[in-house]
């Protein structure tokens, strides 16, 4: 399995050469993953709803008992309304009991088109536009489930924002 290394922040340049910081550019690696088990809560949110709804789901599995390795994960399914079945949770360290929203789960194995976002959430969009750019152009069909993976909180990201790491992912074909 290839692993995902830290990407760095480069920037695309206008047709003169100028440097535009606010256009990073997100380097896109295919991988294959395996299945990790998670625990999670399974939601159907609004987008609008996603910043509240993802830390929450998270909060509610180590209330519920699961032994986390730190990081939160978060994996989406858009429905023809535009809602998005969510399921948020975190990556286990050892088995739970499931109680009551709180469900075991996996994330997806097989094939996946990745980038790293480093910097607040809101600024996550790009990342996601990026892999999807990338994908159409190399001839690769997004197939299922999209998920994020968010660092354990770090206290120094309060002060620095820049620092905060999400990778990103998509289930594709190859073709």
């Amino acid at each position: 399995m290839t692993t995902l290394s830290p990407a760095r922040r480069s920037f695309k340049r206008d047709p003169l050469g100028s440097r535009r910081s606010n256009m990073p550019s997100f380097p896109v690696v295919l991988l294959t993953v395996s299945a990790i088990p998670v625990a999670v809560v399974r939601r159907i949110v609004r987008p609008v709803e996603l910043s509240r709804a993802v830390p929450e789901c998270c909060g509610s599995c180590l209330e519920g008992g699961a032994l986390s390795k730190g990081e939160g994960r978060a994996q989406r399914g858009h429905l023809l309304d535009g809602s998005i079945r969510l399921e948020a949770g975190v990556e286990l360290q050892a088995p739970f009991a499931e109680e009551g929203e709180v469900v075991r789960s996996t994330t997806p194995v097989g094939s996946a088109a990745s980038t790293t976002h480093f910097g607040p959430y809101g600024g996550l969009g790009a990342a996601h536009a990026a892999i999807q750019e990338w994908c159409a152009k190399h001839n690769h069909r997004l197939t299922g489930p999209q998920w994020e993976i968010y660092g354990h909180w770090q206290e120094s990201w309060n002060n620095d924002p820049s620092q905060i790491r999400t990778d990103v992912f998509y289930q594709v074909t190859v073709p």
